[in-house]
Parts: structure tokens; C-alpha cells; sequence
């Protein structure tokens, strides 16, 4: 028997959306800790991505990101969509990201990690840094780069130099905090950051902090805290100094 219904809107606060690599096996469930609320919609799609990490890959992921931001729920107005990949962000440029994103799926803003982390460290006030990544160095050295067109120095950095997708969600919490050590006692460093979405840091940031005395930021910390803030909702679990500051979203330039 057919029964009638009525159509309703649902209470909503925000509307995100996520676009996450097919091998990342961290940031979505980083992502639904943090955004726990229910009045914060949090969509996700998956862009194809290589099971090797290498420029090559990475930068293939380009001619996806439409499709992959197609793939969102449409008919719905998104106050951020975030392509979660650091090092893609680098290599294929946050201006390209956001035009390829955006003319596929309307939005209020396009977000990336990189952008991200260097909007929080002038937030926090760090232009020095120290930088851990599971990176080769071919996709590592850019990074530095960009950072550097920022304005924001990478005094010291240290790699685990892996290219394995797959291997990269898997190095140990231990094994992130004893390379942020080792960045943080380098003379000047203000800040720790802990590049890639696939890697598990979200539960190292705050012991991290009360232990070396510095901001600790991830990609994944990084990029909650910019779409946070488009939609004015502070996630109450998030860990470490970053959230715990005003709210503003500082505009970030890119030098050629």
C-alpha cells in the first residue's frame, strides 16, 4: 500500500564534502571523529589514485578530480570541499585544484592541506618549521618548495622515504613521534608538521606538544581546522594548540 510523506530539509549547521585517494586509509575515519557533530554533514568520494607513491601518480590524479568531485551528492550547497592529498595539492597547484573541484560540484570554497597548514602556521605565528613526511624525496623536496613560496622556511625535515600507499598508513604512531623529535631539536623550529593524509597522527598530536613545547600540526589537523572554519564549528575533540586559537582563515599566497 502506498502512504504518503512529506519532504523536509534536514537541520544542518554545515555541508562538507571530502575527496579522499582510493589507497588512503586514514583521513575519512580522522575526519568522522572530528566532525562527530550531527549537525555538520560530512560527504566523502574517492579519487583513483596509484598504489606507488611518485610525481607521476600523484600528478595523474589531475585529469580525476573533476569526476571524483562530480561523484557528491548533488543539489546541495557545500560550504567546503577538501581534496585530501598534501602532496598532490603540491604538484598539481591549490589554484588548479580548486578550478578543477569547483567546476565539477558548486561549493562555497575548494580547501587542501597544503594551503591548510600554511594558513594555520601564520595563524599560530611559525614561519620556521620542521617537517615529517613518508615521502621519496622527489615528492618531498617539492613540499619544502612550496612552503618556501610561502613564506614559511622548513628548517629541518626527515622522511621515511616510502613509496608504498598501503605501507604508509601502516608506520607506527612511535615511529611519527620519534621523527618529530628529531625535527623539533634543530635550532629555531617553531613548529612541527606531519605531511600526508594517510598517515596516523591525529593521536600523537597533543603528546607531542606537551613534550617538545611547540605546535604540532598534521595534514589531517590542518585541513579540519581551515573547513572548520568556513562553517564556524570548532570540532570539541580536536587535539593540540591549532583549534584552541581564534577563529579567523587567514588568505594564503603562493609566490611564483
Amino acid at each position: 500500500m502506498k502512504v504518503s510523506y512529506d519532504l523536509s530539509e534536514p537541520a544542518l549547521a554545515g555541508r562538507l564534502g571530502l575527496i579522499v585517494l582510493q589507497v588512503d586509509e586514514t583521513i575519512e575515519s580522522d575526519f568522522r571523529r572530528l566532525f562527530a557533530d550531527p549537525a555538520v554533514a560530512l560527504h566523502v568520494t574517492r579519487i583513483p589514485s596509484g598504489a606507488e607513491l611518485t610525481p607521476g601518480t600523484i600528478a595523474s590524479m589531475e585529469m580525476a578530480l573533476p569526476a571524483a568531485a562530480a561523484l557528491l551528492p548533488g543539489g546541495v550547497r557545500y560550504d567546503s570541499i577538501g581534496y585530501a592529498c598534501t602532496s598532490g595539492t603540491t604538484l598539481i597547484g591549490p589554484d588548479r585544484v580548486a578550478a578543477l573541484v569547483a567546476g565539477a560540484r558548486g561549493c562555497g570554497a575548494v580547501d587542501n592541506p597544503l594551503s591548510a597548514a600554511v594558513a594555520a602556521m601564520r595563524h599560530l605565528g611559525c614561519r620556521r618549521i620542521g617537517m615529517v613526511t613518508p615521502y621519496i624525496a622527489s615528492v618531498a623536496a617539492p613540499m619544502r618548495d612550496a612552503f618556501a613560496a610561502a613564506g614559511i622556511e622548513v628548517a629541518a625535515a626527515v622522511s621515511f622515504g616510502e613509496e608504498v600507499e598501503s605501507r604508509v598508513a601502516r608506520i607506527s604512531p612511535a615511529s611519527t613521534r620519534e621523527a618529530a623529535r628529531a625535527v623539533a631539536r634543530q635550532a629555531g623550529v617553531e613548529a612541527v608538521f606531519l605531511s600526508c593524509t594517510n598517515l596516523r597522527t591525529l593521536d600523537v598530536i597533543a603528546p607531542l606538544e606537551a613534550e617538545l613545547g611547540v605546535p604540532v600540526l598534521s595534514s589531517n589537523l590542518a585541513l579540519a581546522w581551515r573547513m572548520a572554519r568556513r562553517i564556524g564549528r570548532c570540532p570539541a575533540t580536536a587535539p593540540g594548540r591549532l583549534f584552541a586559537a581564534s577563529t579567523d582563515v587567514p588568505a594564503v599566497t603562493f609566490r611564483s
